[in-house]
């Protein structure tokens, strides 16, 4: 066989060929990398270097559905993602984005035959899924709107603002309720975020409470931050009573043997988190711990203050509490080593609503042993509903001529009923 030779020109031709086609296949793919970049901010952008882009196309449609309202170009749209559909048949936005466009023209429908197609393909896409429970809503189908709901919020939690508004009527129906508390008790995540929720109105409170009972007795009770969050509700709703009964609901029978008008006097390390039990701030001049009867020696039972010689400003333990009108005795159990208080330190009871000071003692200074210290006071009825008791200073500013140094321990804190 003869070799056949390539001459000189015919490989300089090839080679500016390959270096053409090496070239077109840089810019292509430059143009689809600067539009993958630019879909999300400038989808029209994107489109122009990249007309195949179909997350842009997307976008781009969304935007001006979201912009505009009946001034909007529908069926110029509906045609873009249509065409869309001809290299994307399995993309579940696009069939949803023309389900929206159906929708807005009045053809409701073709739009929710669209839904259902896009949910076919992707049970979790979240325009289709919000017109289904839009859907069952309006239809009273509400077991199946919080099954979507919760396909929803599992996949989209961010989305949970856009159901809120909803829940008070679900729940207010037999069976949205029972749907609902067998989503709860199977430990849906947004669990939380709906006891937070329910806390915001009143109709939303009654729903709380019930859900809370119904799910005491079950594998799931209520978290402390579930009860608290109900709490809280019904203290912001000045609902004082029942914010005092669930409190006292939800309490072990560990915690029940600490029960008096002060929740945990003795400063047991039990803290709970709820408003009637200690909440201690974070203050930067101080260390607060609770020793406790059990896991202390006598002389470091109770709340053990450190104070690192800096200024403290406002308070540093909290509780709110339900006295009903009556005398009463507040007493102080302490003992306090090289304590110098600059300016005061003391508790206070103050009403809740109206807000005002009912009682206050300080605390001295010094070093003492288990020194006790009493004070009488009164709950007028009906002016004081509830009463909150604070460890406070009496600095304004944190100046450093204002300096705490030493060790506080409380032994016992009590209030007891006093004949008048």
């Amino acid at each position: 066989m003869v070799e056949q030779q390539t001459s000189p020109r015919m490989q300089s031709l090839l080679r500016s060929g390959v270096w053409f086609v090496a070239s077109v296949l840089v810019l292509i793919a430059s143009s689809i990398g600067l539009s993958r970049l630019l879909e999300t901010g400038t989808p029209s952008v994107s489109l122009a270097l990249d007309p195949l882009n179909v997350d842009a196309l997307i976008g781009e449609i969304a935007g001006k559905l979201i912009q505009t309202n009946d001034g909007a170009d529908l069926d110029g749209l509906a045609i873009k993602a249509r065409n869309a559909l001809r290299f994307n048949v399995a993309d579940a936005r696009l069939y949803s984005l023309i389900g929206e466009i159906k929708y807005r023209q009045g053809e409701k429908d073709q739009a929710f035959e669209l839904f259902d197609r896009a949910r076919m393909l992707s049970k979790t896409e979240i325009h289709a899924l919000q017109r289904s429970i839009d859907r069952s809503v309006e239809t009273g189908n509400l077991v199946r709107a919080v099954a979507e709901i919760d396909i929803l919020l599992r996949r989209w939690p961010d989305q949970f603002s856009t159901v809120a508004v909803g829940w008070p009527a679900i729940l207010a129906n037999p069976d949205g309720y029972g749907a609902v508390l067998a989503a709860i008790r199977t430990k849906a995540p947004w669990r939380g975020k709906l006891f937070s929720t329910l806390g915001q109105n009143h109709q939303g409170l009654a729903a709380a409470n019930q859900l809370l009972l119904d799910l005491a007795g079950s594998s799931t009770p209520p978290t402390s931050n579930e009860l608290s969050a109900v709490i809280d509700g019904h203290i912001k709703q000045r609902q004082y009573d029942p914010a005092y009964r669930l409190f006292l609901f939800s309490l072990s029978d560990e915690e029940r043997k600490l029960g008096g008008y002060i929740f945990n006097g003795g400063f047991e390390p039990v803290q709970s988190g709820k408003p009637f039990d200690w909440v201690i701030h974070d203050r930067s001049g101080m260390e607060i711990t609770f020793a406790g009867s059990r896991d202390a020696g006598e002389s470091d039972r109770g709340a053990t203050i450190r104070f690192l010689n800096t200024p403290v400003k406002n308070a540093a333990l909290q509780q709110f509490i339900k006295l009903p009108p009556g005398s009463y005795r507040i007493s102080l159990n302490a003992s306090a080593t090289n304590l110098k208080l600059p300016r005061d330190l003391f508790w206070s009871l103050r009403c809740v609503a109206p807000s005002r000071e009912i009682a206050r003692f300080n605390i001295p200074e010094g070093t003492y042993n288990r020194r006790r210290q009493t004070l009488d006071f009164t709950v007028e009825p009906a002016a004081c509903p509830m009463q909150l008791l604070r460890l406070e200073t009496d600095a304004i500013a944190q100046s450093w001529r204002f300096r705490y140094v030493g060790t506080l321990v409380m032994h016992k804190l009590s209030i007891e009923r006093v004949s008048s």
